[in-house]
């Protein structure tokens, strides 16, 4: 998901061309070094959450 949020971004900013191409690993490398870590942070507290919010059968 993140290569392709990267991809999307990238293109938009630079349009389409060799530097858009370059510049897309970093993108998505940086991109993905912050997504995985906020994921690993605030996936616990959304369950928790949602398990306050959802009556389980």
């Amino acid at each position: 998901m993140t290569v392709i949020i990267s991809g999307i971004s990238t293109l938009l900013a630079l349009g389409p061309g060799a530097e858009m191409l370059a510049r897309w690993p970093v993108a998505w490398l940086s991109s993905w070094m912050v997504a995985f870590p906020t994921v690993l942070i605030v996936l616990p507290i959304v369950r928790r959450l949602v398990s306050r919010i959802v009556v389980t059968p």
